[in-house]
């Protein structure tokens, strides 16, 4: 998938318009940047959409997890003990947060953290019942290949989960999402990520997906692997 994401703008008659393509570095760059204040700046807007995630994982069988994108560590408190959880993150400042959290917490279902591109893991095959990447999607470069990624390390039968902000059709929210585009490299996200940016028709068919309240702006989507 070519790292510039490219989205129809009604109002240019029709031309294609180039989206500013995120790569490692600037999305290391920008969580460098949003580490110290990440909790502050995010943690309240995004927590119901996070616990909802947690909340389906555990009632989901199986008891290896990877969250992909653990950031800070703010979901990690909330699964159930019996969960064996193991965060990746691209992010060393965003890690040095969420392992301050497990030793605070004393999070013992917590199994390691690495620091690790999400689209090209270490892990073997079938390594986990259920992956969860929330708020990561429009983050990485490649969302096509984050789900490739997260397809090949989840058992056959297990759970690929997603809780991301996905671009508005129309209306006002959808103008200020253009409008905050160009701007993705700064910001180390896509504000106008699509859904069929990372799925394509099959399993945009199969896949559960269900708006987060307040106001929607979140989407939890559950594919079945």
């Amino acid at each position: 998938m070519n790292q510039t994401l490219r989205k129809q703008d009604p109002s240019a008659a029709g031309r294609i318009v180039p989206v500013a393509a995120l790569d490692h570095a600037s999305i290391v760059e920008a969580y460098r940047r949003w580490a110290g204040i990440y909790d502050t700046a995010f943690g309240g807007i995004s927590s119901k959409a996070r616990l909802r995630a947690v909340s389906l994982v555990n009632r989901l069988p199986g008891q290896d997890v990877l969250e992909v994108g653990v950031g800070t560590g703010l979901a990690l408190p909330h699964y159930n003990p019996e969960k064996r959880i193991t965060g990746i993150d691209l992010s060393k400042e965003m890690l040095r947060k969420a392992r301050d959290r497990i030793r605070t917490d004393a999070l013992t279902n917590v199994q390691a953290l690495h620091e690790m591109d999400a689209e090209a893991t270490s892990f073997a095959d079938g390594s986990f019942d259920i992956a969860v990447g929330m708020f990561v999607a429009s983050v990485v470069p490649n969302p096509r290949r984050l789900l490739a990624e997260m397809r090949r390390l989840v058992r056959p039968g297990g759970d690929i989960l997603l809780v991301n902000h996905f671009a508005a059709a129309k209306g006002p929210r959808w103008w200020v999402e253009r409008a905050l585009a160009p701007a993705s490299r700064a910001l180390g996200w896509h504000p106008d990520f699509a859904m069929d940016a990372i799925f394509d028709a099959e399993d945009l068919a199969r896949i559960d997906s269900e708006p987060v309240p307040r106001f929607g702006i979140f989407t939890l989507v559950h594919l079945r692997v």
